[in-house]
């Protein structure tokens, strides 16, 4: 397991982190999670931070959650891990038992629906921010622009499962890859 160097947080410090993450993010946490481990801590460049997420939606569950494992097991072992999710969920799952008990009681008023229906554009907001500041961290270019294309596509506007856009989408993308790689004197434009 690697020392922690300035840049690389012990387990404590990840518990920390994720906790804040957890705290900031109510209604979806990936955009403070980006803003928190890339600008403001710095332990993850924008294009680690892309990586780990897109290896996080490979795997079945919450993104976020799965990052904080992935990223957490990366510098600690199960350690790090089980740190990093328990700073993740620990506040959050208590802040929302005590919103459910209040919401049971109270749900039926005007003003727990008003608070309802204005986070939504809100969430849509946040979760487009999010999106953007995903793109910015990909290699520029046309063929990447195409994956992005065709991953909305998919996703967005013919409303196909997660699997199908990744079983389409990924190969594309591959070979999309390989081909910029092999550059010029390989036969690619």
């Amino acid at each position: 397991m690697p020392t922690p160097t300035p840049t690389q947080p012990g387990c404590g410090a990840l518990f920390v982190a994720f906790a804040g993450i957890g705290l900031s993010g109510f209604g979806g946490v990936l955009p403070w999670a980006r803003r928190h481990l890339v600008d403001r801590l710095g332990w993850l460049t924008g294009q680690d931070f892309t990586e780990l997420l897109a290896l996080a939606q490979l795997i079945p569950g919450p993104n976020i959650a799965n990052l904080s494992v992935i990223y957490g097991r990366r510098l600690h072992g199960a350690r790090g891990a089980a740190a990093a999710l328990a700073g993740l969920y620990l506040a959050p799952t208590v802040i929302v038992l005590g919103l459910g008990l209040l919401a049971a009681r109270w749900e039926r008023t005007a003003l727990v629906r008003d608070v309802f229906a204005g986070v939504m554009p809100v969430a849509a907001g946040l979760t487009l921010g999010t999106g953007l500041c995903l793109a910015a961290g990909l290699p520029r270019g046309v063929r990447m622009l195409l994956v992005v294309a065709l991953s909305f596509a998919g996703a967005g506007l013919f409303a196909w499962p997660l699997w199908l856009v990744l079983a389409i989408a990924a190969p594309v993308s591959l070979a999309l890859g390989r081909i910029w790689r092999a550059g010029p004197e390989h036969g690619a434009p």
